[in-house]
């Protein structure tokens, strides 16, 4: 763990921009989106399906995670990482590994069951519970309406009242208007009150993906069409 982060450290994200591509967790071509916008790009997390992979993944959100602490956008007593199920669920945990292992950082992780449990030790969250008055930050991979932070927000609210949400975190801004003219992160930080930040955002993965082509790697890279596309496809849905 302690390796690959230092590997990351020199441009975290380029390197995170490589990662998605060798990962093929960014995906090009024609889809639909659960906002029932066409997109010409998918951010699919799924992909990263290794101990390998998923150790790398948690690297860079700690790396995110670690410079908004240090540039004081979240506090530095985190004490629980949540992730909704399913997908959040191994988000949470590889992300509290890496604090652990690159910044000596003790922070639990908690995910929620989509139904309660009503034998064992019941309930509807599993992990470290967040205690009252101590700071939540909630990660994600993607988002595109706010709507799956809104619904983790209403779990916590329920089940965790006097836990404090200090931010969210999540692997890629599609930068792309919520149900207003605000983009979906900006919309929902207002709404919230509380940061939404990422390990990059899409200008910052167009400007990459165009650096990366120049360089003579052996990665699979998006023709100039498909990269003009996204930067279409930003234009038109941009906040």
């Amino acid at each position: 763990m302690i390796g690959k982060m230092k590997e990351l450290n020199m441009g975290y994200k380029r390197n995170f921009v490589k990662f998605l591509l060798t990962s093929e967790a960014l995906e090009f071509g024609d889809f639909t989106l659960k906002s029932g916008r066409k997109s010409p790009y998918m951010i699919n997390t799924g992909r990263f399906d290794s101990g390998d992979s998923l150790s790398k993944l948690g690297c860079f959100y700690a790396k995110a995670i670690y410079e908004k602490m240090e540039l004081g956008v979240i506090p530095k007593d985190i004490s629980v990482i949540f992730g909704s199920a399913y997908k959040g669920i191994p988000l949470a945990a590889a992300a509290s590994m890496a604090m652990s292992a690159a910044f000596d950082l003790d922070i639990g992780y908690c995910f929620n069951r989509k139904e309660a449990k009503d034998h064992g030790e019941g309930g509807l969250l599993v992990g470290r519970a967040p205690k009252p008055g101590g700071h939540v930050l909630v990660i994600d991979d993607v988002m595109t309406a706010g709507t799956a932070l809104r619904e983790t927000a209403a779990i916590l609210a329920a089940q965790a009242p006097e836990a404090i949400i200090a931010g969210s975190v999540i692997a890629v801004d599609r930068m792309e208007r919520g149900t207003g003219q605000l983009s979906a992160v900006a919309q929902t930080q207002y709404e919230m009150g509380f940061p939404v930040f990422s390990i990059v955002d899409m200008e910052e993965t167009i400007a990459e993906l165009k650096e990366i082509r120049g360089e003579t790697e052996t990665i699979s890279l998006p023709t100039q069409e498909q990269i003009a596309a996204i930067e279409r496809h930003l234009l038109t849905y941009s906040g």
